[in-house]
């Protein structure tokens, strides 16, 4: 039996679970510490335009210089084969849109779920991050229900240049 090729050397490619805009997000295993991840590849066709690869770098670094409970962590980032992919933490898969597409949730929930992604979000702006796209989509929930804000693909740096109209 082959064995899988693996990213970075480590990292076996497992199957799709979702698709965006931009990227494609995998299941996957990290060999080395015997542990789940998520990885997202950028799309081959955007994989060869400078300026997707450098969006899919600011996402990489903006969500790695978050430390917090409530942002889905990012472990490494490399290139495969000429593909930038971001390797983080692995979660159910479930996303507050699905848990919202089963009807509404509790009073209580909703104030705990919006006490979490607030926090998230605060932490992100002590540390010059603007999200830019928050939507039940990318809020991905654990298996008990704890919220936590991932997809940072059109975020912003303070140190990076403005966006333009239209971008």
């Amino acid at each position: 039996m082959r064995r899988p090729e693996l990213l970075g050397g480590r990292y076996e490619l497992r199957g799709l679970l979702g698709r965006g805009g931009m990227a494609e997000v995998h299941s996957g295993w990290d060999v080395r510490l015997g542990r789940a991840v998520a990885i997202k590849l950028l799309s081959a066709p955007l994989s060869a335009q400078p300026d997707s690869r450098r969006r899919f770098d600011v996402e990489a670094r903006a969500a790695a210089g978050l430390s917090h409970p409530h942002v889905v962590a990012v472990h490494d980032v490399g290139e495969y084969r000429t593909t930038p992919y971001i390797v983080m933490e692995r979660l159910s898969g479930r996303t507050l849109a699905d848990a919202l597409d089963h009807g509404p949730l509790p009073d209580h929930a909703v104030r705990a779920l919006l006490d979490q992604v607030l926090s998230a979000l605060s932490a992100a702006h002590r540390a010059g991050v603007l999200h830019r796209d928050i939507k039940p989509a990318n809020i991905l929930l654990t298996e008990d229900g704890t919220a936590k804000g991932a997809d940072f693909g059109i975020a912003k740096l303070a140190d990076s240049a403005d966006t333009m109209t239209g971008q």
